[in-house]
């Protein structure tokens, strides 16, 4: 009777501290990849949906190759419950600040509480974002399978935050127009 009294007592304290239940997702960091951006392959999609806890929100995109180094940014709005849904062929790698269009690479988004701000993110949760991949049925083959995970949740240290932020205000600068995003309307891609 005992052991059932201190279960219980347990139970209570973790619920009164917060520790038994989770009490919402902060993240406000997220990365993922991309492979086979190729002619002939299928395109991929990275998508972002506000869960409206936190308002109006934007997703800043920060697009890198397979080198590490950044090709485009971009900032795109993501209403109160909205879908953004942004092709990576089309959308994300069609206007590289180098001019070639990478096969390969990294993408980064932090969640931010204002648009157009990519060079000096305002980290804020309420995204959550999901991605396809195009991998190669075969080596030898022209077929491709398309696959969709969650994109995952990462830890945003200052360092990465102000690099990012740096990285996206000098290829603005260097591009010339080249190295941003083209942000389709919520919705507009289905």
């Amino acid at each position: 009777m005992k052991r059932i009294g201190f279960l219980v007592v347990l139970v209570i304290c973790l619920m009164l501290s917060g520790s038994a239940f989770a009490q919402g997702d902060n993240s406000v960091y997220f990365v993922t990849y991309y492979a086979n951006n190729v002619s002939g392959a299928p395109d991929a999609t990275v998508r972002f949906i506000n869960d409206g806890d936190n308002g109006y929100l934007c997703a800043d995109f920060y697009v890198f190759d397979d080198s590490q180094e950044l090709q485009a940014c971009g900032a795109c709005y993501v209403s109160v419950d909205g879908l953004l849904s942004e092709d990576v062929k089309t959308e994300l790698t069609n206007n590289t600040v180098t001019g070639r269009v990478p096969s390969r690479g990294v993408i980064k988004v932090i969640s931010d509480f204002f648009c157009g701000n990519q060079d000096s993110p305002d980290p804020y949760p309420g995204l959550r974002g999901f991605a396809t991949h195009i991998e190669r049925a075969t080596p030898t083959s022209g077929a491709y399978a398309t696959t969709e995970t969650r994109v995952a949740d990462s830890n945003l240290s200052s360092t990465e935050e102000t690099l990012l932020g740096n990285l996206c205000y000098y290829s603005g600068l260097l591009g010339s127009g080249q190295g941003t995003i083209a942000c389709t309307t919520e919705d507009s891609d289905f």
